[in-house]
């Protein structure tokens, strides 16, 4: 098992390592009881495995569910729930992929919030593109209400305004229109660039992600997707704080 790299390992570490999901969506499926270690069900993400351990998930070896790695844009539509499952029913971008691939979103998106959105199975890039340290910027079109914004107010959103979970990072904002903003951050903070906008006295009427790190949204319609190329998947890699390849 090259993926433990000799180490004893944090089950949920280990599974985002080979890929099977996110470090976030590995502890939600250890805690549905889904994994097993040499035979045995454990439901707490921090438990200890080595290389001597056999490790299933759904019944199946771990290097059955990491055989091939992949990354999805998906252009997500409104009403639809950025999780693999959801216990009300409602649809998801899993579903809206498809396929036998078990797929997780990087990040999440309000229900509400339309536009740019990655699935994958690897997830040490998963971790990458979502972790704090790494800054990798995510650009929002946000549609407010009390127009025109002005200068002033511009200008505070640029240099960061204080929420209740403490000051965000200072942003780039430029305002398309007159009730129009294209806000990019790199946090991700619940429901931020709302909580912004409010702060600031403009409440967002609508909200859409149009660039993820070095990916835009291009000319994808509602509910469609496409797999990423190698090139792409390389500058994800990437992306973010200490690196030069964040653009395309």
């Amino acid at each position: 098992m090259g993926v433990y790299g000799g180490r004893t390992l944090r089950l949920a570490k280990f599974l985002a390592g080979a890929g099977v999901a996110s470090r976030r969506a590995s502890e939600e499926i250890i805690r549905d009881g889904r994994v097993s270690v040499d035979g045995e069900v454990v439901y707490d993400p921090a438990h200890d495995v080595d290389e001597t351990r056999a490790v299933t998930v759904d019944g199946k070896p771990v290097g059955e569910h990491s055989t091939q790695l992949v990354v999805y844009a998906l252009n997500k539509p409104a009403g639809v729930v950025s999780t693999a499952k959801d216990p009300q029913g409602r649809p998801t971008v899993v579903a809206l992929i498809g396929g036998p691939l078990r797929l997780y979103p990087v990040g999440r998106l309000d229900a509400d919030t339309t536009g740019l959105i990655l699935l994958t199975n690897d997830g040490d890039l998963a971790h990458r593109l979502t972790h704090p340290k790494f800054e990798v910027d995510k650009t929002y079109r946000a549609v407010v209400r009390n127009g025109p914004v002005k200068g002033p107010t511009l200008d505070m959103l640029r240099a960061g305004v204080q929420l209740d979970d403490g000051k965000t990072a200072p942003a780039r904002v430029v305002r398309v229109k007159q009730d129009t903003l294209e806000i990019t951050i790199h946090e991700g903070r619940k429901r931020q660039v709302k909580r912004m906008c409010e702060h600031v006295g403009h409440r967002v009427v609508s909200l859409q992600r149009i660039r993820f790190g070095p990916l835009q949204l291009g000319e994808l319609k509602p509910g469609g997707y496409r797999r990423l190329n190698e090139r792409e998947i390389s500058l994800l890699r990437t992306a973010g704080r200490g690196s030069s390849a964040n653009r395309t």
